[in-house]
């Protein structure tokens, strides 16, 4: 991101503070969408930065939504409702009845209690919802593949459900493409055993690639936009068979965030160069919150010159907040600003932000048309944790 866009970020809502650009959002999006081609669908699952909802790309055909915050939140911004998929392990009927009255586009069924709620919710309401059906993979999120197809086998039966199909998510961060694959052949069989033995032709496939993000090693895009490349052979192969929506949260995300922290203090200790931050690792997360062993993409504005190697750590009473534990940088003063960037996904949303009561950072959103604008102030966390 543009260091002046941050400096000024810095100078008018402090630190720590988010930058969220839009338009590299927008960017990102459009890439996968070029990359796939116009018969793929594409999903952007909130939970990676819900603060992108504010300005959410058309080329998107669907939201994924993971719980009944979630589905505050997209009520709250006035998201397209009809565009929600409607996912997550744990459905209540009170969830259930709140999405079907929103309108969203498709619930999702992890297990036959998600398919008998939905069910009944769609037959008391007199409606008819469209419901796709998760298949599990080594974890408990979706269902064994005998209760799905036996689902399918019986779904005449339902009479408030459309089974239109599919759902399919294995993980994130997959950095090899033959996994994805793998995956979509394994689809590819289901679907073609659905067709000849159970007489039933899925009309919507969701799909997770789970595509890699590179944090630590090459800070340029080229590496994500490689990987983009060479895995979207095999998507688009499985799309030319099938209708296909792919979904991803961090992918679209990651490359559009900065994190902004201050310098608080310095100080050197048994010959370690320690830097303390009014930020730490309850608001910064890049993967699995697993960061003081590798280095990302970090600068300090307005710095330059000698460098040395910092330890820098955060403002949490824990020796686990740590940041990075070796990094070299120009010579660090009190009150210099230092910048993390590729951390549009997951940061914002995943930290341990109510531990020790910090207050949760500032967020912005910046848009070559709309500038610089305040998104979230800074928000307190001690109420949450007063008796």
């Amino acid at each position: 991101m543009n260091e002046e866009i941050l400096k000024k970020a810095a100078l008018t809502f402090g630190t720590p503070c988010y930058v969220f650009d839009t338009d590299v959002f927008a960017r990102r999006a459009e890439a996968v969408h070029k990359a796939f081609g116009d018969r793929v669908g594409l999903c952007y699952s909130i939970k990676a930065d819900p603060f992108l909802l504010k300005r959410l790309p058309e080329v998107f055909s669907y939201i994924e939504v993971c719980s009944p915050g979630e589905l505050s939140i997209c009520e709250k911004v006035n998201a397209p409702l009809d565009k929600i998929i409607f996912s997550g392990v744990n459905k209540t009927e009170e969830d259930i009845a709140r999405a079907y009255k929103d309108g969203v586009a498709i619930f999702t069924a992890e297990s036959r209690l998600h398919v008998r709620l939905i069910n009944e919710c769609a037959v008391k309401n007199g409606g008819r919802v469209k419901l796709i059906l998760r298949l599990a993979h080594g974890s408990q999120f979706g269902m064994d593949k005998t209760d799905l197809l036996d689902i399918i086998d019986r779904r005449d039966e339902f009479e408030g459900v459309d089974i239109i199909g599919l759902h399919y998510f294995t993980g994130t961060q997959k950095t090899k493409v033959k996994t994805i694959a793998k995956e979509l052949d394994l689809l590819d069989e289901l679907c073609q055993e659905l067709k000849n033995e159970h007489n039933y032709v899925p009309a919507h496939i969701e799909y997770g690639t789970g595509l890699a993000v590179e944090y630590y090693k090459d800070f340029t895009e080229d590496t994500d936009m490689a990987l983009l490349d060479e895995a979207a052979e095999a998507v688009r192969a499985f799309g030319e068979k099938y209708p296909l929506t792919v979904e991803m949260g961090r992918f679209f995300a990651a490359e559009c965030g900065s994190y902004l922290t201050k310098v608080m203090d310095s100080k050197t200790t048994n010959d370690i160069n320690y830097v303390i931050c009014d930020g730490g690792i309850n608001q910064l997360n890049y993967y699995g919150q697993n960061m003081a062993m590798k280095v990302p993409p970090i600068k300090v504005l307005d710095k330059s010159g000698d460098e040395k190697d910092y330890c820098l750590c955060g403002s949490l009473c824990t020796t686990a907040d740590i940041l990075v534990r070796k990094v070299s940088l120009p010579a660090l003063d009190r009150g210099d600003i230092i910048v993390f960037s590729k951390c549009g996904a997951y940061s914002v949303a995943e930290g341990i932000a109510a531990f020790l009561s910090r207050a949760m950072p500032n967020v912005a959103l910046y848009s070559e048309k709309d500038c610089l604008t305040l998104s979230r102030g800074l928000t307190e966390t001690y109420p949450l944790n007063t008796p």
